[in-house]
């Protein structure tokens, strides 16, 4: 009976002795119309929200925002040329992109134009992952023609990899504080 007691005490010793067990972070609450407008005002605070979104500038480039809250949607959307004499050259590379180099971004037709977009589930999406997607929409437009690249990751030990992940970590620091 003493030895009983004897390891009955050691164990809660040594339970409390060990590190507390640590929280899973906290969830992030649903992304909603305005906490969304409140993210893309720190990212440009010249954003104007525009009916149903926002448009903002990113690294110079003009950037769509839509939301639908009936659908669950969030739609950001930079247009990069009429997609009128597109190729069946051009047509494949950007699938080819799409595929393996434009990460959660896409190329996309709508209205006879070309555009470079992320969509996402509304209340799903996360702080960092809008960030994240706004910065390779804005990489894909811009590399449109050349490196067809969302830019978090690149195949090759080119320069590329380095300049268009600056984007995504600046922006990052940016929402850091939100």
């Amino acid at each position: 009976m003493i030895r009983l007691a004897f390891i009955l005490v050691f164990i809660a010793r040594s339970l409390a002795a060990q590190e507390p067990v640590q929280s899973p972070p906290e969830a992030e609450p649903p992304m909603t119309y305005e906490r969304l407008g409140n993210i893309l005002f720190a990212l440009d605070p010249e954003a104007e929200p525009s009916g149903p979104g926002f448009q903002l500038t990113i690294a110079g480039v003009q950037v769509l925002v839509i939301t639908d809250t009936n659908a669950d949607r969030m739609r950001a959307m930079v247009p990069i040329r009429s997609a009128e004499a597109l190729s069946e050259e051009d047509l494949i590379r950007m699938m080819q992109a799409n595929f393996d180099s434009t990460l959660d971004a896409r190329y996309a037709i709508a209205n006879g134009t070309l555009w470079a977009a992320f969509i996402h589930p509304l209340s799903l999406l996360e702080k960092d992952q809008l960030i994240s997607g706004l910065a390779q929409t804005v990489n894909i437009a811009r590399t449109y023609g050349t490196l067809y690249s969302g830019g978090a990751a690149e195949f090759g030990g080119g320069d590329s990899t380095d300049l268009q992940r600056e984007l995504i970590e600046e922006l990052l620091k940016k929402g850091e504080e939100i």
